[in-house]
């Protein structure tokens, strides 16, 4: 199964953060490609923001 969107709790995993940091790393993101708060944001975006690889943030979810 293949997902598009992130949650904060894949942001958890992913960064070893708490899952408070991953719901704010979400808001930046949405902030930062200006979408609204009922809006997703998808892994590629994520990785755009963070400098992570796609590849890698897919194989950790």
């Amino acid at each position: 199964m293949n997902r598009l969107t992130i949650y904060p709790k894949d942001i958890q995993r992913i960064t070893g953060r708490s899952d408070r940091y991953g719901r704010m790393l979400l808001c930046k993101i949405k902030t930062h490609f200006h979408k609204l708060n009922h809006q997703f944001v998808t892994i590629e975006e994520f990785c755009l923001y963070t400098g992570l690889k796609a590849e890698d943030v897919k194989r950790l979810l």
